[in-house]
């Protein structure tokens, strides 16, 4: 299998557990907190399709060059009150399948891009390659699917490992 394949499926996998996290969740499910943490599986699945979004941006090359503060969605972890667990899921899968497809169609994955300055960044532009764009994907959705599992456990017990089996034993 070539390396795109290889990473794109490695990316895939990260998405399905933590989508497995998600899985039959109701709305107050997904906006419930179940730790001391802010964080909630609806805000966690926004942001994931930000991401995607934001590092898509990165490839294509619109991205903005400089990010300040106040260019920082207060509510990018959050799910708004106007906000739907539907819809942050179709958010998400279009955001995948379009960073998806732009990685497919990418001519080299050596091909470097100029990442956005954030408050946080170095002073000098930082150089990356898109294959370094598809791995910073990946460790962000395997990072988020871990919260994401703790979350849903302390929820009501359900457990991506559990899932994972069911989905292997085809249940």
């Amino acid at each position: 299998m070539p390396e795109r394949d290889d990473l794109l499926a490695l990316v895939t996998d990260q998405r399905t557990n933590f989508l497995y996290a998600v899985a039959e969740l109701d709305e107050a499910g997904a906006r419930a907190r179940t730790t001391v943490s802010e964080l909630t599986l609806g805000g966690l699945l926004k942001h994931l399709g930000l991401v995607q979004r934001s590092w898509l941006d990165v490839v294509e090359g619109t991205a903005p060059a400089e990010v300040g503060w106040a260019d920082l969605d207060p509510d990018g972890n959050r799910m708004t009150d106007a906000e739907t667990l539907p819809g942050l899921l179709e958010a998400f899968h279009a955001a995948a399948a379009d960073f998806d497809r732009a990685v497919r169609e990418e001519p080299d994955l050596d091909r470097e891009v100029t990442l956005p300055s954030y408050p946080w960044s170095p002073p000098e532009p930082v150089v990356r390659t898109v294959r370094h764009v598809l791995w910073h994907v990946f460790r962000e959705i395997a990072h988020h699917s871990g919260h994401a599992d703790i979350i849903r456990e302390a929820l009501d017990g359900s457990s991506t490992t559990m899932r994972m089996k069911e989905a292997a034993m085809g249940r």
